[in-house]
C-alpha cells in the first residue's frame, strides 16, 4: 500500500530468531548464550530488520521475544512496530519462561484489523497461531500467522486443527515458519482442504547462510490475485524472509499514522497471551 499504489498490499513473513544473527551451524553453539542474555548486536539487527519491514504493509513475525532478560525486557514486536512506523501491532506469547524468555508470534499492520484471535496449537505446548481478520477495506481478508512444530506428527495435528478452524473463510492467507517443505503431506492436505495455493516454492529459506530447504511459506486462497512472490536475501536470522503482493480491484485507503489506544501508549497487543 505504498503511496501511488493504493490497490496493492505488500506482505512479508520473517522468523527473526529473537534478533540473533546466524552465519553458520557452529553459531548455534558459539552464540547460544545470546538466547539467554542481552547483547548489543541484537538491537543493531532489529534496526536492520525494521529497515526491511518498513517497506511492507502487513508483516508476520515468528520467534520474536515478548520482553525478557535476553532483550533487556523490550517487547520486540512493539519495538519493531515503532521503528518501522506500523500503527497497529499485536503479539501472542506461546512459550513463557518469565524473565528468561517469552517466545512469541507477532503481527504488524498499516490497516486496522477488525479482530485478532490467538489460538494454542495442539501437540507439545508452546506453539500458537494468530488469526487476524480485516473488514471490507481488505475484502474480509483473513490472515493466519503460524510457527509449526518440528515433528511431522505434531504438524499434522496442528494443520488439521487450522483446517477446521479456517474452513469457513473464503479469502485466506496462511504464512509463517512451517518447518516443512511445500510437498510435505501435511501441507498438501491443508491446501486441498482449504482450496489454497503456494505462489512460489523454487527458492529456499533455511539456513539463511546457505539455503537448502524451504521452511517458510505464504499460502493463498485461489481467489486472491497476487504478484511478486519471493524469498528475500536478507540473512539477519537463521531463516530468510518471504514476501508477496496482494492485488485489489479497489483502492484500499490511506495508510494510517500514529498508534491506536491512549495518547502516548504504543499500540497495545490485540491478542492475549
Amino acid at each position: 500500500m505504498r503511496k501511488g499504489d493504493a490497490r496493492r498490499l505488500r506482505l512479508l513473513s520473517y522468523n527473526v530468531q529473537a534478533g540473533i544473527r546466524s552465519d553458520g551451524y557452529r553459531g548455534y553453539l558459539i552464540h547460544g548464550w545470546k538466547h539467554l542474555l542481552p547483547h548489543r548486536e541484537r538491537l543493531l539487527n532489529l534496526r536492520r530488520i525494521a529497515a526491511l519491514i518498513g517497506g511492507y504493509d502487513l508483516v508476520a513475525l515468528q520467534e520474536v521475544d515478548g520482553g525478557s532478560l535476553r532483550t533487556s525486557f523490550v517487547d520486540q514486536t512493539a519495538w519493531l512496530a515503532g521503528a518501522a512506523g506500523f500503527p497497529f501491532w499485536g503479539n501472542q506469547v506461546n512459550r513463557d519462561f518469565g524473565a528468561l524468555a517469552r517466545h512469541s508470534n507477532g503481527v504488524l499492520s498499516r490497516v486496522r484489523p477488525h479482530a485478532v484471535e490467538p489460538h494454542r496449537l495442539p501437540g507439545i505446548p508452546g506453539r500458537g497461531a494468530m488469526v487476524v481478520r480485516f473488514d471490507h477495506r481488505l475484502d474480509e481478508l483473513v490472515l493466519c500467522i503460524v510457527h509449526l512444530a518440528l515433528g511431522r506428527k505434531a504438524r499434522m495435528l496442528q494443520l488439521d486443527f487450522l483446517g477446521e478452524l479456517l474452513s469457513g473463510d473464503k479469502r485466506l492467507v496462511i504464512m509463517g515458519d512451517m518447518n516443512c517443505g511445500c510437498d510435505a503431506p501435511e501441507i498438501v492436505r491443508l491446501i486441498h482442504r482449504l482450496g489454497l495455493i503456494i505462489p512460489d516454492c523454487l527458492d529456499h529459506t533455511f539456513p539463511s547462510w546457505r539455503p537448502s530447504r524451504r521452511l517458510d511459506h505464504i499460502l493463498l486462497s485461489t481467489n486472491i490475485p497476487f504478484e511478486n512472490p519471493m524469498v528475500i536475501d536478507y540473512p539477519l536470522s537463521d531463516h530468510l524472509p518471504v514476501g508477496v503482493d496482494l492485488l485489489f480491484d479497489h483502492p484500499i485507503g490511506p495508510t494510517c499514522s500514529g498508534y491506536p489506544g491512549e495518547a502516548g501508549t504504543p499500540g497495545r497487543p490485540s491478542s492475549s497471551r
